[in-house]
């Protein structure tokens, strides 16, 4: 774990948000000399990459139903984790700890998408929260705040911080992004995941994202700078975080997601304006 880093240094925020999932490596990355791992070897494997296995379950931000907590995520993962240890190749020169990593998390993802997590009252306020931002959009020709989505519909920030991570819950733990975009609602969808661009590094748009995320962070409300930092930057658990903050974990999920929204609310509108400014340049060389 690396500290110490500002959120607004170029070198941490790209990195910040950037990256779709993190792959953080093991406390011991194991690479057999041999393709094929024994049975002490397998159930060595698995014991050596708990700890991998406890960081990914510590960095949830699911909405999960009240009838599960966070150890029934980590007996999900855990089958993951086995899974991994019996298909790992070493002989292919892939650490275990990036073979098992999204195994691990999938498996995680697969059991809660077996599960009815949104009911129908929480898939009423998803829905009432886009309808509000599709409305407001309209009518401001920008995405709302929280705040003013909370003023439009009568309630609490907190109120739309919870549904933010329902919302959020619902979209990631699709099969995929698109069908868990219809299932929430296109507008908000988009808002809830984490900024990326899907050039390669180096490109000019991969760069120009960069810019506009270190903007977006500098501009955050205390807290949610905080949570942002710590998450991403410093790679800490919720649990870890809560205690920084001296709040619950469930609130620092509503602060992360709260956070995301406004960072995608912040560079979109950025990045509209540019587009706006570049469009009404002439086109052609101008020469001297």
């Amino acid at each position: 774990m690396q500290r110490g880093r500002s959120p607004l240094s170029p070198a941490s925020a790209p990195t910040i948000a950037m990256s779709n999932a993190p792959t953080p490596p093991s406390t011991v990355d194991v690479m057999a000399a041999s393709s094929a791992v024994g049975a002490d070897d397998r159930d060595q494997l698995i014991l050596d990459h708990v700890p991998l296995l406890k960081h990914i379950v510590g960095r949830l931000f699911f909405d999960v139903p009240g009838t599960l907590d966070r150890d029934d995520l980590f007996g999900y993962g855990m089958m993951g984790l086995i899974t991994a240890a019996d298909a790992w190749d070493a002989s292919r020169g892939l650490a275990f700890s990036t073979f098992a990593y999204p195994r691990i998390r999938g498996a995680i993802l697969d059991e809660l998408r077996r599960l009815d997590f949104l009911p129908r009252g929480r898939r009423e306020k998803v829905r009432a929260v886009d309808k509000v931002i599709e409305k407001l959009e309209q009518e401001k020709r920008a995405k709302p705040t929280p705040e003013e989505i909370a003023t439009e519909l009568g309630w609490s920030v907190e109120d739309v911080d919870e549904v933010f991570v329902t919302a959020s819950t619902a979209v990631h733990t699709s099969i995929d992004q698109e069908r868990g975009s219809e299932e929430v609602g296109g507008g908000l969808a988009a808002m809830l995941l984490d900024p990326k661009s899907e050039d390669p590094v180096g490109s000019a748009e991969f760069e120009e994202m960069k810019e506009l995320m270190v903007e977006a962070i500098s501009a955050l409300p205390t807290q949610e700078k905080t949570v942002i930092t710590l998450y991403y930057a410093e790679e800490l658990l919720l649990r870890e975080i809560a205690d920084v903050l001296d709040v619950t974990e469930s609130r620092v999920s509503q602060i992360h997601s709260r956070a995301i929204y406004r960072l995608n609310r912040s560079m979109l509108g950025t990045k509209e304006e540019q587009d706006a400014k570049k469009s009404q340049e002439p086109n052609g060389v101008h020469g001297g």
